[in-house]
């Protein structure tokens, strides 16, 4: 530990603690929750978060498998297999680039719109009790 980050330490007070370790605590709540909301409507919580991550790019309703690795925080070749088995489940599809041919766009399918939106819509009063939860604690 470098001597800056041994001084940041000693910064931080009880308080600083408690605040850090209430987020996680409701954080990790919310993703038990979402995990088994998930699990009820028949799909991982990756599976609902990649399908998330493409309706929910910014600027357009498709993602690249780079961009999904991104922002599912994943190694390529794992974002490609997770895609198979939401393409094998009618979810989504792959089409080639617009613009450019070697780039491949995911979008997602009515079955898989739908399912998205009911999902994500059971998340949402979830969801606002741990942003209240969260900015009340600031």
């Amino acid at each position: 530990m470098s001597t800056s980050q041994t001084a940041q330490r000693a910064r931080l007070g009880k308080a600083d603690f408690e605040r850090l370790s209430h987020f996680r605590h409701r954080l990790r709540r919310f993703l038990r929750f979402s995990e088994e909301l998930c699990k009820r409507r028949g799909l991982t919580a990756l599976q609902y978060q990649l399908l998330l991550h493409v309706m929910g790019f910014p600027g357009r309703s498709w993602a690249t498998i780079g961009e999904l690795a991104d922002r599912l925080q994943a190694q390529h070749h794992g974002v490609v297999a997770l895609v198979d088995r939401c393409e094998k489940m009618g979810l989504l599809e792959r089409r080639p680039g617009r613009n450019d041919r070697r780039v491949v766009e995911i979008h997602l399918l009515p079955k898989g719109e739908r399912m998205l939106a009911r999902i994500a819509a059971e998340h949402q009063g979830e969801l606002e009790l741990l942003l209240r939860e969260i900015a009340e604690r600031g």
